[in-house]
């Protein structure tokens, strides 16, 4: 028995040293591993912060071209059917959305769901004007009636996606 409680008198105090350096050596691992994850969220966020506020200025710049005005100034020729216009139109603003399509991984969700419905709404604007125009008609008075069914809409879609993008970049920035 007394040899028990002799090596118990070494053996506690050991154990106790061999615990409380154990659970030291863990806490200080641990903070220096959340120290080294902040040092790595903080270079990411330096190089990412700039590539995500050019993809908000790319859509604001997409937006603003595909909006009808900007459009026909850009596509209006002289000599043009409307049947030709509308073709152009919608080669245009299909072609400006490919040529954006990647900036959605920058983006929230919520932006690019409105930016999306903006062109489809742009689309279905020039295609409800293009059905109403006959195709042989000079590509004017589709252009008329183009600038004047948007000018009808209560909010414009492409007004409601700039100005929720102008808060969101507001808001994280």
């Amino acid at each position: 028995m007394n040899v028990i409680l002799e090596i118990l008198k070494y053996v506690l105090p050991a154990m106790i040293v061999l615990i409380t350096a154990y659970f030291l050596i863990k806490s200080f691992l641990d903070q220096e591993t959340k120290k080294t994850m902040l040092e790595v969220k903080k270079q990411n966020q330096k190089m990412i912060t700039p590539v995500r506020l050019q993809a908000y200025e790319r859509m604001v710049l997409f937006l603003e071209r595909i909006n009808p005005e900007s459009l026909l100034v850009r596509l209006q020729v002289q000599g043009q059917n409307s049947s030709q216009l509308h073709r152009e139109l919608l080669s245009l603003v299909r072609a400006e959305y490919e040529h954006n399509l990647s900036q959605q991984i920058y983006l929230s969700p919520q932006s690019w769901t409105l930016i999306k419905n903006a062109k489809e709404n742009i689309i279905k604007l020039i295609n409800t004007a293009g059905d109403r125009v006959k195709p042989e008609s000079p590509s004017i008075e589709l252009a008329g009636l183009i600038i004047e069914m948007h000018a009808q809409l209560e909010a414009s879609p492409i007004n409601i996606s700039l100005t929720f993008i102008k808060e969101e970049v507001a808001r994280e920035f």
